[in-house]
């Protein structure tokens, strides 16, 4: 049996730029009745907010300015709300700038770097109190397809971010293929039970997962483990802004669609698309697009769009005579 602790103290001060997080947690650990001591093996999460505090990520202004320089690129856009994936790889609302625990008129930017935020407390932390421990900065975010939002790792040091079960077999004899908990989410919602949104509780130490802990000179992954590459995830966009990007048909906007999809999914596509009055055949490497009757202009001016989506080029052809209307090849890089 598994024995979790989490502790979240009271009696931080605020946070100010060049405020030394490290003794910050260690001076409030030890208020309280008896204290509570870091022993090696636990997990410090820490929330992004007074990370960014302490490096000065505090600004006043335009909130529309900051987020323009903090995305990457738009993925979805609905009324007020805007999904941005940043700089860092993270797909946040607002790029994780935040207005709330400031002074009014301030907003707080995620650190530059996260993941080299954690190195540094992590390195502080042993270098006043000893202890070999895990670092995990969090920041909140909603989820797909789930109601509400939770706390994720946006950086980690010292910490195996994922377990990977992959090959191995459950009770029944089954073999897990693509199970890999994000152990260092966990860590991080785990964390926010104890530490609340209004409580004035930044810090929290988790103790009893001392295994997925690295020694000292191994920093692991870092929390960039976790973010999927662009054109990986199987929503690069928003549904609306999908539909914008592939009808517009930049070049630029291709990545998050990902790789060219295979022929047999295109085809397939192309023939829903359709709604029968199209078929299909590979030639090569070449897919033609063959009607029975006139291609309508419904459809020609489907097509192009179409084989963008799916990492494909579209030509017109135009053969007297020929019932082929169209040639979609694979983009190439």
């Amino acid at each position: 049996m598994t024995d979790l602790q989490v502790h979240a103290p009271d009696g931080v001060p605020e946070v100010v730029p060049g405020t030394d997080l490290a003794q910050a947690l260690l001076t409030a650990l030890g208020h309280g009745a008896g204290g509570h001591d870091l022993a090696d093996g636990d997990v410090v999460v820490v929330t992004s907010k007074v990370v960014s505090k302490s490096e000065d990520r505090v600004r006043t202004g335009d909130r529309a300015q900051a987020l323009a320089d903090e995305t990457a690129r738009v993925v979805a856009r609905r009324g007020p709300t805007t999904i941005v994936r940043t700089h860092h790889g993270l797909t946040m609302a607002a790029a994780g700038i935040d207005a709330s625990n400031v002074a009014l008129g301030s907003i707080v930017l995620l650190p530059l770097d996260p993941d080299a935020s954690a190195r540094a407390l992590r390195a502080r932390l042993h270098e006043l109190s000893g202890r070999v421990v895990g670092v995990v900065v969090t920041d909140t975010a909603g989820r797909a397809w789930r109601e509400g939002q939770t706390d994720i790792a946006i950086g980690a040091a010292g910490l195996s971010v994922a377990e990977s079960f992959a090959g191995r077999v459950d009770a029944h004899g089954n073999e897990l293929a693509v199970t890999a908990p994000a152990v260092a989410d966990e860590v991080a919602g785990a964390a926010e039970l104890a530490q609340g949104k209004l409580g004035g509780r930044p810090f929290a130490v988790v103790r009893g997962r001392a295994d997925l802990v690295t020694p000292l000179d191994d920093p692991g992954p870092g929390a960039v483990a976790l973010v999927r590459a662009e054109g990986a995830d199987l929503f690069g966009y928003g549904a609306r802004e999908a539909v914008v990007r592939a009808l517009t048909g930049d070049p630029a906007d291709l990545a998050p669609f990902g790789a060219p999809a295979p022929p047999e999914e295109l085809a397939e596509a192309v023939e829903r698309v359709a709604h029968g009055a199209a078929s299909t055949r590979l030639v090569g490497g070449t897919l033609l697009v063959s009607v029975a009757h006139p291609a309508s202009t419904r459809l020609g001016a489907l097509l192009e769009p179409l084989a963008f989506a799916h990492g494909w080029c579209c030509e017109a052809a135009t053969e007297p005579g020929s019932t082929v209307v169209a040639r979609m090849r694979p983009r190439t890089p």
